[in-house]
Formats: structure tokens, sequence, C-alpha cells
């Protein structure tokens, strides 16, 4: 009855890790707001904690450990109550230079940071926040693409001579009119050769010929997934804004999207970031600048602006820098197909490269065919709404005022190399990161696609605390249940199956931390289950082991057909349920997914616990016994 030496040593170091991993649970992330700059180029620092300790303390909300790191400031604070109140405070006196967002921040022992533990991350319905459901308006997808395909065709038949009566959009569809037949055999024949992406009808009339152009159904698939990608990616972007931790942003179904912000009880305020409208445009940097902008400073020197251009600060507004830049835009963003950001080949500095669509890229050539050696500018334009308080001088009770207003900043401004078409290079940049961050304004600056609001819903702070009580609760209820029958029923053998179970709980804690999968109450009901199952393994080898007896077994003979003609049973039964699980995480979402994630990782924790564990233990209490006659069991 020897037991291998290596599973004794696989079971200690799986013990600490778990142990080690599990133990960030214990302290659970308190209630934070986080102040940083609504611009790149705002400093935070320690002047700007001590001013907001000064805020929150004249509004007798008491905050405490406050620091600052990477650019932003944290405040701890002692509620939920506290954290909503001290966000509405904050907003209110630094101003729109400010983005207050809620957080928050970890209690977790320093020690236990420095080894990379982290607490499990909690879901919404345990945490409180908003959760959206938002539409994507394919038919507007499809039209908006229909506009483009209209410009793309009038300026290919124009290039190639093709000749056409008139071109109109008409039910989502491409509508030409030919003089005869013979033009409209030439268009059909050149679109066939030239993308292939649309069903062609052939329609004679009595004036002449007509064709009418529809976008294939894999065209059609192909621009619906792109509007929902795109605006997953600008919605993720968009979130960033709000400083929530730990949010989901995920697809559901073929036009949904699913928007969960843990948190957050604002829902206007999270309905305005990710509603809001953004674009890009490209624009020639004024002949006249420079006589305009100071070259030292970067600095506007006051004189009358010329005919046909604009005034434009650089994001960055703490640094004063300004262009003079022509009124007449190249294009706008919504012609970039696709931007990334790497490293030049020739100087190894970092480096955009974009894609524009065709008509994109003819538009970009045409413009800087006559300005190479000259900047071109990239101006992200957004609509924003400014709030205000308003207080009411009978009551002195404010009022929150928001005004719409439209703010145009230079994102980048590189020299032009050569002249540039679909496909070409921003280089100039200061860094990766700058670089980077181009690519994503590129990629993100606005959606692909109208979104609509279908469902809201609010979990409030103290709906959460609730919920977390109850499913601990719940977890220590069957715990307890559990392991005062395995202690009545099998004694000995029940104790070690109790002890395997608190190790299963703690594998499982310490797996959901390392996947980064938040824990919901369907996970909780997952968990409750995983110990029924674990539980269920232990009372298989356990009756099994007391049949062996009763048929003749020795003790140790028992122990060890017990285990050994139970494990295939026990392996069968959790594959099955493993499977259903995996089922469940593949075509489920939201709660079933979690309660699908944490049933899965419980029954592979309790395949170990409840067979390599509890053997090893058994091994070691009775392995050694010479004279062996009976079993605690």
């Amino acid at each position: 009855m020897r037991y291998p030496a290596w599973k004794y040593v696989l079971i200690i170091v799986v013990l600490i890790i778990s142990t080690l991993y599990a133990l960030p649970s214990l302290y659970p992330d308190e209630p934070a707001v986080q102040i940083s700059g609504a611009k790149a180029g705002t400093q935070i620092d320690q002047s700007m904690v001590q001013k907001a300790e000064q805020i929150l303390k004249t509004a007798n909300i008491t905050s405490h450990d406050n620091s600052f790191a990477n650019n932003a400031a944290l405040l701890r604070l002692n509620s939920s109550e506290d954290q909503l109140k001290a966000q509405d405070v904050l907003r209110r006196d630094l101003g729109d230079n400010y983005v207050v967002a809620l957080n928050l921040a970890p209690t977790t022992p320093e020690w236990l940071q420095k080894i990379g533990a982290k607490p499990m991350k909690l879901g919404l319905d345990l945490r409180g926040g908003v959760h959206f459901l938002l539409e994507v308006d394919m038919n507007k997808a499809i039209a908006q693409r229909m506009e483009t395909s209209v410009s793309d065709i009038r300026r290919q038949f124009r290039d190639n001579n093709i000749k056409f009566n008139s071109l109109s959009l008409n039910n989502n569809a491409i509508v030409l009119q030919f003089a005869n037949n013979a033009d409209r055999d030439t268009a059909m024949d050149f679109l066939r050769r030239n993308g292939n992406e649309y069903t062609q009808q052939a329609v004679a009339t009595a004036t002449g010929a007509s064709l009418r152009l529809s976008y294939t159904d894999a065209r059609r698939q192909e621009i619906e997934s792109y509007a929902v990608n795109q605006n997953l990616t600008t919605l993720r972007n968009r979130i960033n804004e709000l400083g929530v931790a730990e949010a989901l942003v995920q697809t559901q179904g073929s036009n949904r999207i699913v928007v969960e912000l843990p948190g957050v009880q604002d829902t206007a305020e999270a309905k305005r970031v990710l509603g809001r409208t953004a674009n890009l445009e490209f624009r020639l940097v004024a002949d006249q600048n420079d006589q305009y902008i100071d070259p030292y400073t970067g600095k506007y020197n006051g004189q009358p602006l010329p005919p046909g251009t604009e005034l434009f600060a650089y994001e960055s507004l703490d640094s004063g820098r300004q262009l003079l830049l022509n009124r007449n835009r190249i294009l706008t963003g919504e012609r970039v197909q696709n931007a990334s950001s790497g490293f030049s080949q020739d100087t190894g500095g970092a480096e955009v490269n974009i894609t524009l669509d065709s008509a994109g890229g003819k538009l970009m050539a045409d413009a800087t065919r006559n300005a190479v050696g000259k900047r071109m500018a990239v101006l992200f334009i957004e609509n924003k709404q400014r709030v205000s308080y308003v207080t009411d001088p009978a009551t002195g009770a404010q009022t929150e005022v928001r005004t719409p207003f439209t703010e145009s900043v230079i994102i980048n401004a590189a020299t032009v190399q050569a002249v540039l078409g679909s496909q070409f290079r921003i280089t100039g940049l200061d860094s990766p990161q700058e670089a980077a961050e181009l690519a994503l304004m590129l990629r993100a600056g606005a959606l692909a696609a109208p979104m609509y609001f279908v469902e809201e819903r609010v979990v409030g702070p103290s709906l959460g605390q609730e919920n977390i009580d109850k499913g601990i609760l719940s977890t220590e209820v069957g715990f307890i249940l559990v392991a005062i029958w395995m202690i009545v029923f099998f004694r000995l053998f029940g104790l070690i199956a109790n002890f395997a179970l608190v190790f299963n709980l703690a594998m499982i804690l310490t797996v959901m931390s390392w996947i980064g999968a938040s824990l919901t109450l369907p996970g909780i009901a997952g968990i409750v289950i995983t110990i029924g199952m674990a539980v269920d393994a232990n009372v298989l080898i356990c009756e099994r082991i007391r049949e062996e007896i009763k048929w003749g077994a020795s003790p140790k003979q028992a122990i060890v057909a017990g285990y050994d003609r139970a494990y295939n049973t026990i392996f069968d039964s959790n594959l099955t349920t493993f499977l259903v699980a995996f089922i469940l995480f593949a075509i489920g979402t939201g709660p079933i997914k979690g309660f699908a994630v944490t049933l899965m990782i419980g029954i592979v924790c309790s395949m170990f616990t409840a067979i390599t564990v509890t053997r090893a233990i058994v091994q070691l209490i009775y392995g050694k016994r010479r004279n062996l006659k009976k079993l605690s069991i």
C-alpha cells in the first residue's frame, strides 16, 4: 500500500499555492474614487490628493490611506454611500479638467500583492452597478456602407470611362440607369471583375437599361460583423473614461452588446459616455502657420487669422501648442478601415500604419499630390457635455446643468513624405505609447453604426452586499451540513473528506483569481453544487471500501480496491457533468456562463482533492500499520 512520494510533493505544493492565492479573497476591495486628468497632459501629484481631501472634509466625508500613482489620485472611502457622495462633490468642485471615477482599492497585504495574489473579482449582482443591453442598427450599418459604395462606383466608372445616365440609392440597393444594354453589360462585367460583392439584377426599360445592385449575403454578413466588432472596441475604449474596474463588454447574439459596469450607479453618465459621438479629420497645416504660430513656444501670436483657416490646440492642452489648419478637410475617420502601430524599418522609430477605403485613398492621393513636404494633422472631434451647477438662491439647492459642446483637438501632425494613397504611415511620433494611442483613436474614434439601449438595469450597492451575505451564508450552511453528515456516517474517512472539501474551495478561489473569472450569484450556486459533487465522490469511495470489507478483504486491500474500483464511476459522472457545463459556457451568456465556469473549475478541483488528496491522507494514517484490523469508516 505504498503511495508515490511525488504525489505527496505535488499535493503540498498545490496546497501552499492554493492557500496563498486564496488568502486575498479574505481582504475584499474597498470603495474608492479615482481622480485623473481629462487630457493626457494633465499631471496629478500630492497636491491634488491634498486638495481632494480638503473638499471631502468640507463635505463631511471621511477618506483614508489616500495616494497617487500612475498619474492618478486614489481616495479610499468607508462605504459605497460615501463613495457616491464623494464622486458628486469632487466632480462639482474640480470641474471638467478632471475625471472623477468610481473605483475599488485593494486591501490585500503588500507581501501578497508582490507575488501576484489578487482577490477574486465579483460580478455585477454581488458588487452592484449598471447593466445595459445595446442593439446595433444593422440596417443603418448597411445603409452607411451603401452610401460609400455609391461614391466608389461613381468614381470608378468615371475613371474607367464607363457610361451611365444616373446612379441612386433605393431601399438599400444601388440603381443605375444606362442608355442601352451595351453600356449596362460593360458596367456589369467591370463590377464582376472588381470585387464581385454585389448581386446584379438587370432590368430592361422603355428608355434604356437599368441595373440594380444589392450586397451579397456574404458581404452583408461581413459589414454587420464589422459594425458589431468595431462598436465593441469603441465601447471598451469609452468605458476607460468612466474608470470602471473590471467592466464587462461582450457580444450577445449577432447584433447586441452587453455592457456591465460594476460599482457605477450614475446611469445617465454611463449612457452619455457610451453613446457619445466622435470623429476624426485629416487636414493640411496651413501655409501661413509659421506667420501666426511662434516656432519656439508653439503658441498663437494673436493676429487676425487668414481666410480659410482655423486654429486648433494639441490634445495635451497644458503644453499650449497650437497649429493653424486649412478649413477644408481631406477626409474623415469614416474612411479609415484599419490602423496599427509599429516601428519604422528605416529609422526604428514608432509609426502608425493606416489603411483607407478606396474612396478615402483617392481623396488622400488628390490632396497630397501637391503637398509633399508639408505637414498633415489628425484632428479628433468629439461632442461632449459640460456639467455645471446652478444654486437656487432661495433654497440653496444645487441643480446639475449639462450644456452640449464640441471639442476639437490635434492628436498628431506629421510631414507628408510622398503622395499618399489607401495605405500610408504616420511617423515622427515620440514613443510607441503615442503610436498605440493614435492607432486606437483612428480605429475607434466613432461608432461604426448607431446603437440603441434596449435594456437597462441597476443593482444598488446595498443589494449587492445583501447578495454576497446570502451567498456566503448558503455556502456555509451547505458546507456545515455536508461536513456533519460525513463525520456521522463515515467517521475518520468523513473527516478526511471534509479537509479535502476545504482544500477544494481554496483551489477554486485560486483558479478563478488566476484566470480573472468573476464570481456571481449563479457562480456561488455552482460552488455549492461542486461541494455536493466532491462529497459524492468520497461517498462512493467510502461505500466501496465498506463493501470490500464485507466481502472479506483486509482493511488495506479494501482501501486500495475501494479507490481503484470507484475511480471509473467517479470519472465518468464528473466527465458527463463537465461536458454539460462546457456546453452551457459555449452557448450561454451572462449568469449562465458564470455558473458554468465555476462548475467546470469545481469539477476539475474536486477530482484532484476527492481522489488524490484523500488517498494520500489515508495512506499517511493507515499505510504503515502492520496489524491493521479495523478502519474508522
